[in-house]
């Protein structure tokens, strides 16, 4: 997705760009390529870039080792067979219940990015979205009364709680179920 700009690039994206890409073109499980978090130069993508087989020696730091490298074009690819909008927070509920994780926006402040364990909530008169999570599911925590979402972030492990956080569901969430995409995946091209 981030090498063929599929949706966005490293500097931030919209899901429904993936889902797109995934509709028409299908997208390969993670096994076909390892993840870097760097941007391609634009319009490079190459069936290499997409799903690749490389072979020893490792390279030295700082080299792509590109050249022990051959391209896959046979792989399983996933579909979306159907994308949508999803907002508020019954509606994200119900699909996360019904079909899964859901791609949201959310506005990363300098407070979320400092985050690292508990319920988040920050007040934010208008919150402009400019990240975007996975929303997994939802909780309750009986001590403080508070429903909170459950979303996995991309900034890595070490990062929140293991990759991933919680955030206070309905209000001061930094507009998290304001613009949220959903998909049907299907083993089969539309």
């Amino acid at each position: 997705m981030v090498n063929c700009q599929a949706g966005g690039s490293c500097y931030g994206g919209d899901p429904s760009g993936v889902y797109d890409y995934a509709y028409y073109h299908g997208i390969p499980d993670s096994s076909c390529m390892q993840y870097v978090g760097k941007n391609l130069p634009k319009n490079k993508c190459q069936p290499i870039d997409i799903c690749r087989d490389c072979h020893g020696p490792p390279p030295p730091v700082g080299d792509s080792g590109i050249e022990n490298c051959v391209a896959i074009t046979n792989f399983r690819r996933y579909y979306a067979s159907n994308y949508y909008s999803v907002y508020g927070a019954n509606n994200m509920k119900a699909e996360l219940y019904k079909n899964g994780p859901i791609g949201c926006g959310i506005d990363a402040t300098d407070g979320l990015d400092k985050y690292s364990g508990g319920i988040y909530s920050e007040k934010k008169f208008w919150p402009s979205i400019n990240h975007e999570i996975s929303v997994v599911g939802w909780g309750f925590d009986e001590a403080t009364q508070t429903e909170y979402w459950i979303g996995r972030n991309s900034w890595g492990t070490y990062w929140g709680e293991n990759g991933f956080f919680r955030i206070k569901m309905h209000a001061d969430n930094l507009a998290i179920e304001e613009d949220c995409v959903a998909a049907i995946p299907s083993f089969k091209p539309n």
